[in-house]
């Protein structure tokens, strides 16, 4: 049987999760073990009898920074040194996280994410552990529980059975070269707004083509940067069963 897709968390604040990550599909299949979330508190390595986690940043500066030997003693302890999983610092110095990196992590056995806080994370530990730096967006929050809660939620969301059908993430925006084409349902009218007719003609093969088109629309309006990524055209599949 294989092992369910396991995240660990590391951070100075355990209580916020689950947190929204137990409810709704990332929820269920948490109940029904299809995904394993352990938070583990890094003061619990801290020194002294207040459990000091940081100290003020070598050459001056503004705030405290993360301690290297503290923040280490805290991977060591949640996994061995053969653990398979990626370690991910949640960073807004760190890599964009895409989509692809997304679907990359929720095909492994499952992640570490390292939440920090303050001014930073000692630099050592970030080489001495293997630690990649992850970005949600370039803005800077008060720590990386809310940038670990938004990873962990994309990674979950693909693994099989979450999801109630496979066509549901595979036509979304960022899955391919651009932006998802626009969504309509019931009712038809509705404060003079109408569906699209084609939407509502049975021709999937126009469907078809007018969500593509939509979708190209959508990215040269909103994401031209992201057709600066990759010139291939921007189109989408219709399921016929849809």
């Amino acid at each position: 049987m294989t092992s369910p897709w396991r995240a660990t968390i590391l951070t100075l604040y355990p209580e916020m999760f689950p947190g929204p990550l137990g409810l709704s599909l990332s929820g269920d299949a948490l109940e029904r073990g299809a995904w394993s979330l352990e938070a583990r508190n890094i003061r619990d390595h801290g020194l002294g009898r207040h459990r000091a986690v940081d100290d003020t940043p070598a050459g001056g500066g503004a705030g405290m920074v993360l301690r290297c030997d503290v923040l280490a003693a805290a991977i060591d302890a949640a996994a061995a040194p053969d653990d398979p999983r990626p370690r991910l610092l949640m960073s807004p110095r760190g890599r964009p996280l895409t989509q692809q990196r997304v679907r990359s992590l929720s095909e492994g056995p499952g992640l570490i994410a390292v939440c920090g806080r303050f001014e930073g994370v000692d630099e050592r530990v970030i080489a001495g552990r293997g630690l990649e730096e992850v970005s949600i967006g370039d803005y800077v929050l008060s720590g990386g529980e809310i940038a670990a809660l938004v990873t962990i939620d994309a990674c979950v969301r693909l693994l099989p059975g979450v999801m109630g059908k496979v066509a549901s993430g595979v036509e979304e925006s960022f899955e391919g070269p651009g932006l998802e084409y626009p969504h309509y349902t019931r009712p038809r009218d509705w404060e003079g707004r109408t569906i699209p007719d084609v939407l509502t003609g049975g021709n999937h093969d126009a469907i078809a083509r007018w969500r593509a088109a939509e979708a190209a629309r959508l990215t040269r309006e909103r994401r031209p940067d992201l057709l600066a990524r990759d010139r291939r055209p921007v189109a989408t599949s219709a399921d016929p069963t849809d």
